[in-house]
């Protein structure tokens, strides 16, 4: 006997280690040898990292696909791994120095600080991969990959080396996210956005060599002179300027300004283009040049320049070749007096030297406020406005980044990307939901120089040595560094012949001859190798031969560009195939309102807490079932409660089953079965099968678990068990028998059915309902069942409808549970007439009817039901007060509907769908639909008792 209730929390510890200790996720278990492949790379999880909601819903869909496809036979790998997180796990360790009162990294050096970090990765990191069993993830662990370990550093040196022969890696000056706290080069992924409540402020910058223009006015209502703009028409009139009005948010800056832009069709400048303005402070000549990059309606239309310090201004300066003067330190402070490219071509001036004298080495913030001041006090400050804008920020420094020129190594990433949108547009690799190869082709058809370098001593560090004379050799290592260098050296005779034999032989006598890039590679740059490095590429692995391209990946889509678009252009590059075929991108997963999960919002919800109350089955298959393409799953955790009784139901018909002689273990042939009902529940189950398939193939998860929802809950338990009770208790032993046959049989298939969505409570049922069970449920065989009998079917679903309508209309009217009422059959057809006769017992007694009798019209005060072609009635005479009925329904109707007038108002504000939350106008329109299904039931109700 199977225990009375299900205890998630001590079972699902001991169904993982029965699962441990039978090495049952090893790739290719459980399947024959020549079986097709099937394969996943999971996401690599940072080592640092912990489990959180998208991991969840991420790795349970995974996991969804891994188990359906392991048992239907294939030869299954699921690759997990973790992401060695360079500045997150520099972070996290440098931190923990300073807590011990440890030396800092500084003070240790590279290699010490190296050895600390291996120290915590062993001690600490890869928590989250724990966490991942808890959650039921069936991957290969023996075969756990670090982007950090001997055999991806090997992919690793072998692909820098590769691509900087092709040309395709390079190094340059460019301008790239700059942390000032973290002193490193970041992704755009580490930025973060954040909107500050800031200051516009406008500068005069003053023409050069006496010049002047017209500048247009118009006149405000009072009559004074107000800003004109080039859509308002004609101006009201011109005054003489000899000075360009410009605007910063970032007044620092300007201290690196080298020209100003202005749209070549404003009118208000077509006269100045190719002149210059001299930069306040700095007495620096700067070109006014005409670029399509201002917008004539924004502000002055006169744009600042500074391409060292702006993304936008970089580009603009590239095409009129305007110089690039960096003013800041990495770490962001102004640098003016020893900066060769700030000095250059200003002529000495005492406005010069106060400058340099009182803003030189100063925090950029300090140095904003000071320079504002200087500009005001030296008449350049034309007026200052209240400006709330977003601010770029670094995720993990927390400081605002700063676009920083700086010399970086890239990737040719235009080159690379080509191929790969080719995949995608020639339907090699193909996104689901659809439209999500539209931010694929939007950032791989504008792809820039994609920087890989981070000033970092964690991750991988770039194989580039550095001669005497800054010559650049890249090996894979040092040996081979200098020997190109010996060799390169003596043909463009530096050194002798003998001197680099004398060198090669002794390293003492090339100490100091080469040194190392110290930075390392962007950690984006090992996870694009992921899909093949894994599997022991470069080398030529049987596990490489079998197990790549991979079939899928299950991603989300904030790393399209990041991570995915990546894979696929060093997939094509080195394996000349694709990675995966199918792109599935899952939604966010946000709090029961609709909101994203923040820490600041305090909606966090932790997994791991949902685990720990409701068990893995009931967030797993929350998740499942949320999971709809396209739609945000907003997470409540009333619904992983209502999923948790959804397992206790089906534990409880087991147990019900158990208790009535039901046998497990047995084949199912539903061809020589005799009952109705047996044969109506093979029919469904065979329905149930294949509609499943169809949506797990189709990667349509909602629907997979909605079908088997339906078919547990509503079709098994409430119907099947139901209508099967006085089979099991009657005298017809043989009818007896063949339902405990198919009642164990269809059981069996239901765990294997939902074992890929609640994977340990099925495989403790598995095991405990039989002892003659040939393996485990993860390796049992996906049921199979080509059986219809229609005819059975639509007799047994036509009783449900009936009793459902029934029952529903005895809710709708308020009509006591306990009352027996009785049905009338209106003018019925001898199909449904026989019927009647047939199920007339189970009508009874599952709609709590007195009587069934048949009748030409409907009495009086009745409530109508139809049912297929059939309409009956359901007189309430008695049963009910039918005024205060059809009032209760009525003000309940006027109410819902005035609920709907609000929210249109509220709707057809468009200030408000404009201003308001995204996740708090979708609440008001899902309120509205609440309000109409409620107004649509109210009809109906009324409707019956007219």
């Amino acid at each position: 006997m199977i225990e009375k209730t299900y205890d998630a929390a001590a079972i699902e510890p001991r169904i993982a280690e029965r699962w441990e200790k039978a090495d049952a996720f090893r790739a290719g278990a459980g399947a024959a040898e020549d079986s097709e492949a099937y394969s996943i790379v999971i996401p690599p999880p940072n080592v640092t990292g912990s489990l959180h909601m998208g991991h969840a819903l991420n790795d349970t869909l995974q996991d969804i696909l891994i188990r359906f496809e392991r048992m239907r036979g294939k030869n299954v790998l699921w690759q997990p791994g973790l992401d060695h997180a360079g500045i997150a796990t520099q972070m996290v360790v440098e931190r923990q120095l300073a807590e011990r009162g440890e030396p800092g990294r500084r003070e240790l050096g590279r290699e010490a600080f190296i050895e600390k970090v291996w120290q915590w990765k062993g001690e600490s990191g890869g928590a989250i991969l724990g966490q991942l069993r808890r959650l039921g993830a069936s991957c290969d662990w023996s075969r756990e990959r670090f982007t950090m370990d001997e055999g991806l550093s090997k992919a690793v040196l072998h692909v820098f080396v590769e691509l900087y022969r092709k040309g395709l890696i390079y190094k340059d000056k460019r301008l790239v996210n700059w942390d000032p706290k973290l002193l490193t080069a970041i992704s755009d992924l580490e930025v973060e956005q954040k909107e500050v409540a800031g200051h516009l402020w406008h500068f005069r910058y003053p023409l050069a060599d006496g010049a002047t223009y017209e500048h247009p006015y118009n006149l405000d209502g009072e009559g004074n002179r107000a800003a004109w703009k080039p859509s308002d028409g004609e101006p009201a009139g011109y005054e003489t300027r000899d000075h360009l009005v410009v605007a910063t948010t970032r007044p620092e800056t300007m201290l690196g300004d080298t020209g100003v832009a202005v749209h070549p069709d404003d009118p208000r400048y077509k006269s100045l283009v190719g002149k210059h303005v001299i930069l306040p402070l700095v007495g620096r000549r700067i070109p006014i040049v005409a670029d399509d990059y201002p917008d004539p309606e924004a502000g002055t239309g006169a744009v600042k320049m500074t391409p060292a310090h702006d993304f936008n201004d970089f580009e603009v300066g590239k095409r009129h070749d305007l110089r690039q003067v960096n003013i800041l330190t990495v770490a962001a402070a102004v640098t003016l007096g020893e900066n060769p490219d700030f000095l250059e071509g200003i002529d000495p001036s005492d406005d010069l030297d106060r400058t340099i004298a009182e803003l030189d080495g100063k925090d950029r913030f300090v140095a904003r406020d000071m320079l504002v001041a200087m500009m005001e006090e030296r008449g350049f400050l034309d007026r200052v406005e209240n400006h709330a804008h977003t601010v770029p920020h670094g995720d993990r420094g927390g400081v605002p980044i700063e676009p920083f020129l700086t010399d970086q190594w890239y990737v040719d990433a235009k080159t690379l990307a080509e191929p790969a949108i080719a995949s995608v547009r020639e339907g090699r690799t193909k996104f689901v939901p659809k439209n999500w190869e539209k931010t694929y082709f939007d950032w791989m058809d504008n792809i820039q120089p994609w920087c890989i370098s981070r000033q970092l001593w964690w991750g991988h560090q770039i194989p580039a040595w550095y001669g005497p004379d800054g010559e650049i050799f890249v090996q894979k290592s040092e040996e081979e560094a200098v020997a190109a260098a010996l060799a390169h050296y003596v043909t463009n005779g530096t050194i002798s012949d003998d001197e680099a034999k004398a060198m090669a032989a002794d390293p003492a006598r090339r100490d100091g001859f080469l040194h190392r890039d110290e930075d390392v590679l962007d950690t984006w740059f090992s996870s694009a190798l992921w899909p093949f490095s894994t599997l022991g590429w470069p080398d030529k692995t049987p596990e490489l031969a079998t197990y790549y391209p991979t079939s899928v990946l299950v991603t989300g889509f904030d790393i399209i560009f990041f991570w995915v678009a990546r894979m696929m252009m060093m997939g094509v590059e080195f394996m000349d195939e694709e990675p995966f075929h199918t792109v599935y991108v899952h939604a966010l997963v946000r709090d029961k309102t609709g909101a994203k999960m923040s820490k600041s919002k305090g909606n966090v919800v932790d997994p791991l807490d949902l685990i720990d109350e409701y068990g893995a089955d009931a967030l797993r298959f929350t998740l499942a079932i949320m999971a709809a393409q396209g739609r945000d799953v907003k997470l409540d955790p009333q619904r992983i409660a209502g999923y948790r009784n959804f397992g206790t139901k089906l534990w409880n018909a087991t147990r019900f089953a158990e208790m009535n002689g039901a046998l497990h273990g047995a084949a199912l042939n539903p061809a020589p079965l005799t009952l109705p009902l047996n044969r109506w529940i093979a029919t469904e189950l065979g329905r149930t099968i294949a509609e499943t398939e169809a949506a797990i193939g189709a990667y349509r998860f909602n629907d997979a678990a909605a079908t088997l929802y339906r078919f547990v809950w509503n079709l098994f338990c409430d119907w099947y068990v139901e209508l099967a009770k006085p089979t099991l208790g009657g005298d017809d032993e043989a009818a007896a028998n063949e339902t405990r046959i198919v009642m164990g049989s269809v059981l069996d298939r239901i765990y294997a059915l939902l074992h890929p969505f609640m994977p340990f409570m099925t495989e403790e049922l598995w095991a405990t309902t039989t002892e003659s069970r040939p393996s485990l449920l993860c390796h049992a065989a996906w049921p199979s069942l080509d059986f219809a009998d229609p005819d059975a079917a639509d007799d047994i679903n036509w009783l449900i409808a009936v009793v459902s309508e029934i029952r529903s209309v005895r809710a709708e009217m308020n009509v006591p549970a306990g009352a027996q009422a009785a049905l009338l059959a209106i003018a019925p057809d001898a199909a449904t007439a026989a019927r009647l006769d047939r199920h007339s017992t189970a009508l009874k007694r599952l709609a709590r009817l007195s009587s069934i009798e048949i009748s030409d019209d409907a009495p009086d005060q009745s409530a109508q039901i139809i049912a297929g072609s059939a309409t009956f009635a359901l007189p309430l005479t008695g049963m009910i007060d039918i005024a205060a009925e059809r009032s209760r329904l009525e003000k309940a109707e006027t109410k819902a509907w005035a609920e709907i007038e609000r929210i249109d108002r509220k709707l057809s504000n468009q200030k408000f769908v404009a201003n308001a939350p995204e996740d708090v106008v979708e609440q008001e329109r899902e309120k509205r639909d609440a309000y109409r299904l409620e107004v649509e039931k109210l009809a109906a109700g009324l409707e019956r008792l007219r």
